[in-house]
């Protein structure tokens, strides 16, 4: 007789896990199903985000920028260090016992719960039966009164540039690492390729991005992507715009990568190749033909805004459906489905998904650009704050980039934060959660923000969009 369950979720991400948890804490009895396993062959919950993704990368930006300020950031705070060394090794095991560690914690969860946890890859087949095909081949066929297809993404493989594992790596393998390459490559300037670059860079590596857009950063506020670039070259990244990967040839233990730019073929050699070009829905194997769930040209699963497919009882969440490839969606996306199946009217707001990039500084928005809004016709007022100006970001020696507000000129309402420096994504979220409830730049202006902290620039930047910024001279006056 096989199992059922009122809720099956196939893939244990952050959406996957956090749906499944929900769900149990709901009264649904519930199964997530998982196929991934660690270098020692268990089990490992969590999906990209906690064991290859998100958390192992944030891991190596902490330790690299530890490393770059004891060597050359201590000495202006009358700190001594003398020779400064970092064990790679050593590093990237911290970072192993911190994936494990939350790894872990979700099973743990799962257990206090009542969540079953299921190992093996799952298949969504008609009539809303799952196969789940066990790690020793058996399959059994588990019966759901709901589905919810969370199976993530994976990275986009790109035929100039084919991985190798060895000398070309995708955003997996350059976290595994075991000592500092000279000359390294990353083919993509988006997220993972800067917030990977910059690791490497501030061990010692020669870093070049490259990028075949001819903008930087086009998802992000003009004003912001301009800093980041100027900051992040300063920095030492050699970030090539416009320049399209046509080839790469491994020669023993580096690889020589021809590109095309503006001044036409171009040649470089590189001891190692990040290949960070984006990723790409897992939907593999994931529906049998009679499912009844459909998918795009590029694998992308069609849900409506709650995310359900045109299977009734079936959802998908996530990397697998449209919009961002962030966690926080994903995570969203699985309550709100959840409690979408228990009878309640959950909405999720899309237009508040925040962005973050965790290089240093930090990159963070929430809402509208700039440009977007004046190409929809939108009138706007903004105020912007420098971190230069903030007794916080002084006393830290963290003062680069600045705060931008961006307001509707007719109603003042707030249509926009973003953030280039010392916490960003910190103070975004404020800023979204101001935005939620409406919040006007005056509303913010007029909120008691405690002194000295960083969040003052959020203030200040909210007063300047109406002129009203005490702490810098005001561009528009009352």
């Amino acid at each position: 007789m096989s199992q059922k369950f009122d809720v099956v979720v196939i893939g244990a991400g952050p959406g996957g896990y956090v749906a499944a948890i929900k769900a149990a804490q709901l009264g649904l009895s519930t199964a997530c199903i998982e196929k991934y396993t660690d270098k020692e062959g268990k089990l490992a919950l969590g999906g990209t985000c906690l064991n290859v993704g998100c958390i192992p990368s944030k891991a190596l930006l902490d330790s690299s920028w530890k490393y770059h300020e004891a060597k050359d950031a201590f000495a202006i705070h009358g700190i001594s260090t003398g020779e400064v060394n970092m064990d790679v090794p050593a590093m990237v095991g911290r970072k192993a016992n911190i994936v494990k560690g939350l790894t872990s914690g979700v099973a743990t969860l799962f257990k206090a719960n009542g969540v079953t946890s299921l190992q093996g890859h799952g298949k969504l087949l008609a009539g809303k039966r799952v196969e789940l095909t066990k790690p020793d081949g058996s399959v059994e066929i588990i019966e759901a009164e709901n589905v919810i297809l969370a199976s993530g993404s994976r990275p986009i493989d790109i035929p100039p540039a084919p991985v190798d594992n060895n000398v070309i790596v995708d955003s997996t393998g350059a976290l595994e690492f075991q000592s500092v390459p000279k000359r390294l490559g990353v083919i993509g300037a988006g997220v993972i390729g800067l917030e990977l670059g910059s690791v490497w860079s501030r061990l010692g590596s020669e870093v070049t991005v490259l990028e075949a857009l001819d903008t930087f950063l086009m998802a992000a506020d003009a004003a912001v992507s301009k800093e980041a670039y100027k900051t992040l070259t300063k920095q030492g990244l050699d970030i090539k715009l416009g320049a399209r990967v046509t080839g790469s040839k491994v020669n023993g233990d580096e690889v020589v990568v021809t590109y095309t730019d503006a001044n036409g073929e171009q040649t470089i050699t590189f001891d190692k190749l990040i290949v960070a070009v984006g990723r790409r829905p897992v939907t593999t194997e994931l529906l049998a033909t009679d499912s009844g769930v459909n998918i795009d040209e590029r694998g992308f699963v069609f849900v409506d805004d709650h995310c359900a497919t045109s299977v009734p009882g079936v959802y998908a969440i996530g990397d697998v459906v449209r919009g961002m490839m962030l966690a926080h969606k994903a995570s969203e996306e699985g309550i709100m489905v959840v409690e979408r199946i228990k009878g309640h009217k959950t909405e999720m707001n899309y237009d508040l998904i925040p962005s973050v990039i965790y290089t240093h500084p930090e990159i963070a928005w929430v809402g509208k650009t700039e440009q977007t809004l004046k190409a929809e016709g939108v009138e706007v007022n903004v105020g912007t704050f420098p971190f230069a100006a903030s007794g916080r970001a002084m006393a830290a020696n963290d003062t680069g980039g600045f705060v931008k507000v961006i307001a509707d000129a007719k109603t003042d309402r707030v249509l926009g934060v973003h953030v280039i420096g010392p916490s960003a994504a910190e103070l975004v979220q404020q800023g979204a959660i101001g935005m939620e409830f409406g919040t006007s730049a005056e509303d913010l202006g007029m909120m008691v923000f405690s002194h000295p902290t960083l969040s003052e620039a959020l203030h200040e930047a909210a007063l300047a969009v109406n002129g009203g910024a005490i702490h810098i001279a005001n561009r528009k006056k009352r």
